[in-house]
């Protein structure tokens, strides 16, 4: 991935205060309830460079990689998953892919989002119309990827995710995630946060945890504030034996390279690449929407392909 810059002063000094990004599994109640807490305020701020997103597009591709970092930990092995949502509204959906080495990479379908009139507030609702939420799984060593899908029903990422997981994967799921701008529009804070209820948990310890994950403050305003994970998970969950299990690194982050595309066009049919280099553009530039990267290929390095064409 070609890393877009990110240049404001601002911004890179509020970076150097605040507490790294990272995500803390934890568990809950003798491991009967497992959780994650992700700070991902330099994640959503790479996301948002990378793809030259405005506020509301930021909103809505930031959410839905945040809650795409958190499916991380329901992975096993070298396992991979696509989270995507189609819709029928102006934003139409996106497309979010995590790995489990702990990096994720996705895209808007609609950039810009097309509106009528400057929205009101951050309900993405009205951005959203019917449509369908897609989990498609790859498991490792799996000869064809494991796919649910269920209706979206409230417009909402994160609770259309807690209803995929209980439809789909019958396991109670709990998902939130928040963006904090501030008055200049600068992404100052964001986390996401998941519970997930495991088989013979207490009743009682599952309705204490709901009740806490209800009284959660918002997400992206209490990293821009300068909290951290661990006062969260003991402070929100204390009373219910909470253990953080493990730390991950999750960057928005993407394999493509030069090197990369260079073979793809290598495979492409002999007369496409000389269509290139006789009638294409100088450079011709491969724009990769995982990520927003672009690589150029000068007709000479297009034609030094050709040449090498068996």
């Amino acid at each position: 991935m070609n890393e877009a810059p990110i240049t404001d002063p601002v911004l890179l000094e509020r970076f150097g205060s605040m507490h790294p990004d990272g995500m803390s599994i934890f568990l809950l109640g003798g491991g009967t309830l497992r959780g994650a807490f992700f700070h991902g305020t330099r994640f959503v701020n790479r996301l948002r460079a990378q793809h030259s997103l405005g506020l509301l597009e930021t909103m809505v591709l930031g959410q839905a990689a945040l809650a795409g970092a958190l499916l991380i930990p329901t992975m096993k092995g070298r396992d991979r998953a696509i989270f995507r949502y189609d819709t029928r509204g102006p934003a139409a959906g996106f497309s979010v892919e995590a790995d489990s080495t702990g990096f994720v990479r996705g895209y808007l379908f609609q950039n810009p989002i097309p509106l009528d009139s400057p929205p009101e507030n951050w309900d993405l609702a009205p951005h959203f119309g019917e449509g369908t939420l897609s989990v498609i799984r790859f498991p490792e060593g799996a000869r064809e990827p494991v796919t649910g899908t269920v209706e979206i029903r409230h417009r909402n990422i994160a609770k259309d995710l807690a209803e995929y997981f209980l439809v789909s994967e019958q396991t109670k799921t709990a998902f939130d995630s928040g963006i904090q701008f501030d008055r200049e529009g600068r992404v100052v804070g964001a986390g996401a946060l998941y519970l997930q209820v495991m088989p013979g948990a207490d009743p009682d310890l599952v309705e204490a945890a709901e009740r806490a994950f209800s009284a959660a403050p918002s997400l992206g305003g209490w990293f821009a504030e300068g909290g951290d994970r661990e006062d969260i998970i003991y402070g929100l969950f204390r009373g219910m034996d909470p253990v953080v299990a493990l730390e991950r690194d999750i960057r928005f982050d993407c394999p493509c390279s030069k090197d990369k595309y260079a073979w793809h066009l290598g495979n492409l049919p002999r007369k496409e690449v000389e269509d290139l280099v006789a009638n294409g553009d100088d450079p011709t530039v491969i724009y990769c929407h995982n990520c927003g990267s672009e690589y150029s290929f000068s007709r000479a390095e297009l034609s030094a392909i050709l040449a090498a064409k068996p």
